[in-house]
């Protein structure tokens, strides 16, 4: 009897509500949006810069939120995030790449293709391995920037201006149009998370969680979901990467190193793995508390930061996301 009502097809009745809050939800992300970068050109300069880094460190962390749906957490992210940032870095300075969208869309290939020789590894394994193994790639890339003086060792090096459909910013327009380009960005590759969360392969990989020996038994592939998750998740975490190096101007090897890999980890548990929206939202969080303390008390800004993720685990165990996501 239970193999029949799994095998059975879904209700005529309960499609059409689906698909009507997929759409709502597509709708509303695009409205959303659009009015975050209409918003943008009234804000003071310096905000337009904080809602920037925390769209950009935000889609990184959505890679994070990614692997979690499938049951691993990367404490390796910065991998991703520093090599899309060269990726970028070195397009523009070499290759003589200067538009927005490419050089994000080359920080986004680079990293996978970086990545990907690694997922069939570290797909075979789970928990604390998996975070380890992740770690310790990141760090042998922090290792080798170092060391490799004709990308500037541990100084870096710095970045032009960028130029967004052939079209050069001014100084007065160049901080909203990287804001821009870089929320429609986020804002694009989040609704396509959404979409693939509600698809059958994110449904199996939220599955691959919860009981993989049941999902190996009805067919599906837990190591292919696990490579396929970690695969996209390097995609967001370069286009993340070459969005910052195209607002800060100047790239280093602390984008490899394990503490911007945490401040990632850091935004992912506090979303929660429930829904997209609050990565973005646990992301300005962070920008704003960590921007805040280092004003207020600079000494003793990293004291603010735990005391905050203490008091979101304790009365958000679910994560920002759970606010809305429980009462669906």
């Amino acid at each position: 009897m239970k193999t029949a009502a799994l095998s059975s097809p879904v209700p005529a009745a309960a499609r059409p509500a689906t698909g009507l809050r997929g759409r709502t939800v597509l709708w509303g992300g695009l409205g959303l949006l659009v009015a975050l970068i209409a918003i943008g050109a009234f804000l003071p300069r310096w905000l337009v810069f904080l809602l920037t880094m925390a769209a950009s460190h935000g889609l990184v962390s959505l890679g994070i939120v990614l692997l979690m749906r499938s049951g691993v957490v990367s404490f390796g992210q910065g991998l991703v995030f520093a090599i899309g940032g060269y990726a970028g870095a070195l397009c523009f300075n070499q290759l003589g790449i200067t538009d927005a969208l490419l050089l994000t869309l080359a920080g986004g290939l680079a990293a996978v293709l970086v990545a990907l020789p690694f997922a069939p590894l570290l797909a075979r394994y789970r928990g604390i391995f998996f975070a380890m193994l992740t770690l310790a790639l990141s760090m042998v890339c922090y290792g080798v920037l170092v060391k490799t003086n004709s990308l500037g060792g541990s100084d870096g090096f710095n970045m032009g201006r960028a130029t967004l459909l052939g079209q050069t910013l001014s100084d007065e327009r160049v901080a909203y149009v990287l804001y821009g380009v870089t929320v429609a960005v986020s804002g694009v590759l989040a609704l396509l998370a959404r979409v693939y969360f509600d698809s059958t392969r994110g449904l199996i990989a939220q599955a691959v969680r919860e009981n993989e020996l049941r999902v190996e038994y009805l067919g599906g592939s837990v190591r292919q979901a696990v490579a396929l998750n970690f695969g996209m998740a390097a995609f967001a975490g370069g286009c993340g990467g070459a969005l910052t190096v195209m607002s800060l101007g100047h790239i280093d090897p602390n984008f490899s190193y394990w503490t911007t890999s945490g401040e990632f980890v850091f935004v992912a548990i506090l979303a929660g793995s429930q829904s997209v929206l609050a990565v973005f939202v646990a992301s300005t969080l962070l920008e704003v508390v960590r921007s805040f303390s280092s004003l207020y008390f600079p000494n003793t800004w990293q004291l603010s930061l735990g005391l905050f993720l203490l008091l979101m685990i304790r009365f958000l165990p679910g994560g920002i996301g759970s606010l809305w996501m429980k009462k669906k």
